[in-house]
């Protein structure tokens, strides 16, 4: 998607990092991830090249939702995961906005679940942020849909018995045209995921793999750790071999219908039979058994998993609005209220 085809108006400026800094306190606590997805956001926007009154940041509620206060763009806060629905709005109501939801695993994969997976569902031109750090955090420590089977937290003090959501499986269960996942502590990663959901033309859903130092501190080092990630994360780029490992000597490899580890090298096996990224496949079959892989058997992948291009429900939507007005007999109020039947008193 080419950005100067977009109906968002571009600025006729060059923006900054700066531009977008709010004036208000942040009040995640220190070591909180959503720190660094904040700075990535601030980051993209510029490079985006929108003007700043194009952007809209809309939030639910949690630890995530206090985003468009610390975004300098128009934004709203609004109620526990009805945020997928106010941002259909701001949406459908204005198709010049570039709007942004940030949510949480609770606030979007539980109360707000159903609006979550609707809005998927009709591929609304929006960019969803989903932290997941396993946990509620705001509410101080209860387990979320995505916390894993077995652990202890308030509300499952014997461990939790309630099996998880995949949120990349949840999103491409939905038909999902865009999916990315991205570490909370490679900045550059998340940037490179928003700039290309920027770029997707319909509903794209960023998985930020978040630590919350408080509730669940270092839920995701066994994956994302500075000791495991070469390992356990494999880092997607189109039309690239799926390589990992500390020298890039491991890889994904399509067997008959299931993906397996290989390492080059060995029995055989060379790059040419290492298994290519393809983002753009309309096919989500190979896109979804990526978004359920994990450790200990295979790494989890990160990057842009998928970005398939579909109509979107809003350029339908205006479409339909175009056609009624070409069609319609009825132009105004007036034309309205002395249709039909008519009498005079």
């Amino acid at each position: 998607m080419d950005f100067t085809n977009m109906t968002v108006e571009r600025s006729n400026v060059q923006l900054s990092k700066t531009d977008f800094e709010s004036d208000q306190m942040v009040k995640w606590c220190p070591g909180c991830g959503a720190h660094a997805i904040l700075s990535a956001v601030e980051r993209v926007f510029p490079k985006i090249g929108y003007k700043k009154e194009n952007f809209c940041m809309v939030s639910g509620i949690g630890c995530s939702s206090r985003f468009p206060y610390y975004v300098n763009t128009y934004g709203i806060h609004g109620i526990h995961g009805r945020a997928a629905a106010i941002g259909t709005g701001v949406k459908i109501a204005n198709p010049k906005l570039s709007t942004w939801i940030a949510t949480g695993d609770g606030d979007s994969l539980a109360i707000g679940g159903n609006h979550f997976i609707h809005i998927i569902r009709r591929n609304v031109d929006v960019n969803i942020l989903l932290f997941n750090n396993q946990i509620y955090g705001l509410t101080k420590g209860q387990y979320s849909p995505t916390t894993p089977m077995g652990k202890v937290t308030k509300t499952s003090p014997q461990g939790t018995i309630e099996h998880p959501f995949t949120v990349g499986e949840l999103v491409l269960g939905a038909q999902g045209t865009f999916f990315a996942r991205v570490p909370d502590n490679n900045i550059n990663l998340m940037t490179e995921a928003m700039f290309e959901a920027a770029r997707h033309d319909g509903t794209s859903i960023i998985e930020i793999m978040q630590n919350c130092i408080i509730f669940a501190d270092k839920a995701h080092s066994d994956v994302i750790g500075k000791e495991v990630k070469d390992e356990n994360m494999l880092v997607l780029k189109n039309g690239e071999p799926m390589l990992f490992g500390k020298n890039h000597e491991k890889g994904l490899r399509l067997k008959d219908t299931r993906l397996e580890v290989v390492e080059i090298g060995k029995n055989g096996i060379t790059l040419d039979d290492i298994l290519v990224h393809d983002q753009y496949s309309q096919d989500p079959g190979i896109h979804m058994m990526l978004a359920k892989l994990a450790p200990p058997h295979f790494p989890m992948v990160f990057g842009v998993i998928r970005s398939a291009m579909f109509p979107t429900y809003d350029d339908l939507v205006e479409e339909q609005i175009k056609y009624a007005k070409e069609t319609s007999k009825i132009k105004c109020v007036d034309d309205l209220l002395n249709s039909g039947d008519t009498w005079e008193i």
